[in-house]
């Protein structure tokens, strides 16, 4: 199993060595760079003010954050979720720089550089000299935006987790086998009401598997290429 972990943060301000703090952390857990539906979300009480023009950013206000932990409170949950895996994040050493802050006020070790996977160093590799922002990424990529209305760590995290898919070659886009069936993401389970299917062999013709050769010969490493 090839496990990393995404995450963001929302914080008081940019600059964690001139006292800003982590006001908000979410995180999911990815597998092959796809998402299990495994997550980790806190909002954390920061100890000092929240100016105008962070809230005006991500919408969070102090009042919203009275009785909410302080985050000694969720470090051991935090790190026994993050684990030892790589952790992705779009800038992310701004985050990184946040969460090791935090750890260091907590008395933990930081998180190591080397596990960190930047999605807005790979944007930059991939689309040089192009807007890079989480938001014109998912325009890029057609990713629903509608309710991106300010800033949200767990929402930031699942847009950003549809992002690292296509920026990793991890879903090519437009050969899902769901179409348009709008039960395609349901479970299994769903289906049962229909009663028993009988089996039926299809077979491809000639010139539909010329048609598919032709097609993914232009893919990188194709995984749906004939033997």
């Amino acid at each position: 199993m090839s496990r990393s972990v995404l995450f963001d943060t929302e914080t008081t301000g940019l600059d964690p060595n001139k006292g800003d703090r982590i006001i908000e952390i979410a995180a999911l857990e990815l597998v092959r760079e796809m998402p299990t539906g495994k997550q980790f979300h806190r909002l954390i009480y920061p100890e000092r003010d929240i100016p105008e023009d962070a809230t005006r950013i991500h919408g969070i206000t102090l009042a919203m954050l009275e009785g909410k932990p302080r985050f000694p409170a969720i470090v051991d949950e935090m790190l026994e979720f993050f684990g030892d895996v790589p952790l992705v994040a779009h800038n992310a050493p701004f985050d990184f720089g946040f969460v090791n802050a935090e750890l260091k006020r907590a008395g933990r070790p930081p998180l190591s550089v080397e596990r960190m996977v930047d999605t807005l160093a790979l944007a930059k590799t991939r689309f040089p000299g192009m807007p890079n922002s989480l938001d014109a990424l998912c325009r890029r990529f057609g990713i629903d935006l509608s309710e991106r209305t300010s800033h949200n760590a767990l929402l930031d995290c699942r847009l950003l987790a549809e992002v690292y898919v296509e920026l990793t070659g991890g879903r090519q886009r437009g050969l899902s086998l769901a179409g348009d069936n709008p039960q395609a993401d349901l479970p299994a389970v769903a289906y049962a009401a229909a009663g028993p299917r009988t089996p039926r062999l299809m077979v491809a013709t000639e010139a539909e598997l010329a048609a598919h050769l032709a097609f993914t010969g232009k893919l990188k490493e194709p995984v749906w290429a004939l033997e």
